[in-house]
């Protein structure tokens, strides 16, 4: 998963009429469909059992890789099951990197090997491996200081400290250009974490077509503190690394829909989803799958309990949002000119940890819509609403005036998981994932059926992968 870069928008864009000052009140007008859907949510143990068949029997699901199109396959089938109507895959090509054999071993002043993992999109290192003197620095002025005369010949260490993901994660995406740049041979980053595990976190990285490429990897931050603290007092440290990073051409692969048609305003729709792609690494149960599994457990309860909205909604699984936001993009054209029917988007990419309500890119006016709606919704704890909504799979609506939405929850581990062997399915706590099936179901629904649209304000959000 990508935390925000700002998409700006130039106008104040409007998605349609908001809801008249005497309109009635959202809280009572839903209160008793809320009430089935949450009692339907809570009590439900279908969602889960969906999302351990993913995590146990399909596992991680890069991009390019043969486990993602089982899983693309396999929702396709899942959302049928649901009772859901015009499941399709929407095909897009997708970037296909692999990992291949990969290791880090710290020669002098010890002999140990190193909690390792790639970045994604690095290339491998020369048969035989890359074996040179550290550098170690905590940011960029830091490298530049240093100057080409410190650097060439040697790898660079980034030991930035965690200060938030969003502005901790430009080392992990550009450290290895910024590193090339000034001769070094290949770069290592501290994992972006706020906990110290020997836990090595992947992700992508971007490389600067100006300047060389060079092999990247994550290491744990324990032995990136190590090596740093070591460099600092004046001891040489030498390090071997080897990677066998490719890649293949970009390969076949698609986003996942399907939706209850609405049964007054077909044509408008309300999408949420997530991403169903994940890294290489652990199960991707946070990241993202939990998520894709709550949004099709809301509109499965829907089905379930004959509920038809006033417009449509549609749940997506969008594809490789973790190195190239193709899938995001695929829907966009999909939706092609009526990109005025899209009421709004919300997307799902935080984990499934306890809910805390949403984030909304929209105006005064529809806050106080969805406050309404929260309110709902505090019997799971997710009554709050904040600005700020958005997610990298839905910019690419929002950028053309869609009102995005940003599920949220308490993102206490988060971290702590993300992107690493460790994002498994006993990290999902089924009474939490049941709480998010319940808050998505009910804004959803409200949103899918209540009489005014929201409106969309300039800027939205679009995380850091």
């Amino acid at each position: 998963m990508r935390r925000v870069r700002i998409l700006a928008l130039t106008l104040l864009v409007s998605a349609g009429p908001g809801l008249a000052a005497d309109s009635p009140n959202l809280t009572e007008r839903y209160r008793p469909v809320s009430g089935k859907l949450i009692d339907a949510a809570l009590a439900d143990t279908e969602g889960y059992q969906r999302l351990t068949y993913l995590c146990y029997r399909i596992g991680n699901r890069l991009s390019g890789s043969a486990s993602l199109e089982k899983a693309i396959a396999w929702s396709a089938e899942q959302m049928k099951s649901a009772g859901l109507t015009n499941v399709r895959v929407i095909p897009t090509k997708v970037p296909h990197w692999v990992r291949g054999a990969e290791s880090a071993r710290m020669l002098s002043p010890l002999d140990k090997p190193l909690h390792m993992l790639g970045l994604g999109g690095s290339i491998a290192t020369p048969p035989g491996g890359i074996t040179a003197d550290v550098v170690a620095v905590s940011d960029f002025s830091e490298l530049d200081k240093l100057g080409r005369d410190r650097v060439q010949g040697k790898i660079v260490l980034y030991n930035q400290e965690y200060r938030g993901y969003g502005t901790t994660v430009t080392y992990r995406t550009n450290g290895a250009s910024r590193a090339a740049a000034l001769g070094a041979v290949a770069a290592l980053v501290r994992s972006v974490t706020p906990l110290a595990m020997q836990t090595p976190h992947t992700g992508a990285m971007y490389y600067d077509e100006s300047q060389p490429k060079i092999p990247t990897a994550a290491v744990s931050p324990e032995e990136a503190m190590m090596m740093a603290r070591l460099v600092a007092d004046g001891v040489p440290v030498k390090v071997h690394l080897e990677m066998s990073a490719r890649m293949e051409p970009d390969a076949d692969s698609g986003d996942v829909i399907g939706e209850i048609r609405g049964k007054e305003l077909p044509d408008e729709v309300v999408v949420m989803g997530g991403h169903i792609d994940s890294w290489d690494v652990g199960q991707g149960a946070q990241d993202d799958g939990a998520s894709i599994m709550a949004c099709l457990q809301a509109l499965a309860l829907m089905k379930k309990l004959g509920l038809e909205p006033r417009r449509t909604i549609r749940v997506a699984f969008w594809v490789n949002e973790e190195n190239g936001g193709r899938g995001g993009e695929a829907y966009r054209e999909f939706v092609g000119g009526q990109i005025r029917n899209q009421v709004a988007a919300i997307e799902m990419d935080g984990g499934a940890e306890a809910p805390v309500g949403f984030g909304a890119g929209v105006d005064q006016a529809s806050q106080q819509m969805l406050q309404q709606i929260a309110k709902l919704l505090e019997r799971v704890g997710a009554g709050e609403i904040t600005g700020g909504g958005g997610g990298s799979d839905i910019s690419p609506l929002m950028r053309d005036g869609v009102p995005g939405l940003a599920e949220r929850t308490v993102g206490t581990h988060y971290f702590d998981w993300h992107h690493t062997e460790t994002d498994t399915l006993d990290k999902v706590n089924p009474e939490d994932f049941r709480k998010n099936v319940a808050a998505l179901a009910v804004m959803g629904y409200a949103l899918a059926d209540m009489p005014g649209r929201l409106t969309a304000v300039a800027g939205g959000g679009r995380r850091a992968r």
